[in-house]
């Protein structure tokens, strides 16, 4: 019988490969599209709004540390990965729930949706950098977590552009600046905002917006969860490699 870590390195295969695809015409379109809505936007209006994005987000990041888990000890990657897999599970749930009631608020209680979303979610991937022991109050852990954020949530060629960053990151993360300011705030923002835009539209319609709230809400952290898994898999077969490695030239 396969093992579990062949059958989740088989997985991760097929997920590289979907990262490095190249955008399709649909996507190409919808991306054209989105940049031309995005130039009628006033300068000063996508200033704004990339201020209010980076500042909830830097919240976020540097909150989240003292209501989370310290890195887990070496465990098996089956053993680490039913305990991420359970994570999902609850914050789906506990999205889909705040979805729906945010949803059934109307325009006010929906526009609060933003912030309690992108609480859970930073939370969620919190939890599951610890589970693959990896320790978040590394400055370079969290601008990780920030590339799995937008693998999940940007368009598919902006997808493979921070995908491709991601690659051997652990020895790219030695080459990073201190300072999280320099992180393009700019292109996180938009690719978020465009990413998520239609369908939290659809959560301010009236009689249906708690329904689309709770679907959409889930069907995002889903996505999210699984993302994370597979960029957390990638560095461990880095890792899986390198210590093969040392133990020959010990040996």
């Amino acid at each position: 019988m396969p093992s579990y870590e062949n059958y989740a390195q088989a997985e991760l295969k097929i997920w590289q490969q979907q990262m490095l695809k190249p955008a399709s015409l649909t996507n190409r379109l919808a991306k054209s599209l989105q940049v031309r809505i995005n130039n009628l936007i006033p300068e000063k209006l996508h200033q704004a709004i990339t201020a209010t994005i980076k500042q909830m987000t830097r919240g976020v990041l540097f909150g989240a540390e003292f209501i989370t888990p310290q890195p887990i000890p070496a465990d098996s990657l089956q053993g680490r990965e039913s305990i991420v897999l359970k994570r999902i599970s609850f914050y789906k749930t506990a999205g889909a729930a705040e979805g729906g009631v945010t949803g059934a608020g109307g325009i006010f209680l929906a526009l609060a949706d933003f912030p309690l979303l992108l609480s859970l979610k930073f939370k969620l991937l919190f939890e599951i950098a610890a589970q693959y022991g990896h320790p978040i109050d590394d400055y370079r852990e969290r601008l990780y977590i920030l590339h799995v954020f937008q693998l999940a949530f940007s368009s598919q060629e902006r997808r493979r552009e921070v995908y491709l960053q991601m690659v051997d990151w652990d020895e790219r993360s030695k080459l990073l600046p201190n300072d999280i300011n320099e992180f393009d705030w700019r292109t996180f923002q938009q690719e978020y905002r465009d990413y998520i835009d239609l369908a939290k539209m659809a959560q301010l319609i009236p009689g249906i917006g708690a329904a689309i709230g709770l679907v959409v809400n889930y069907r995002l952290l889903n996505k999210l969860g699984k993302t994370a898994m597979n960029a957390y898999r990638m560095r461990w077969v880095t890792s899986e490699k390198t210590a093969v490695i040392g133990r020959g030239k010990v040996a």
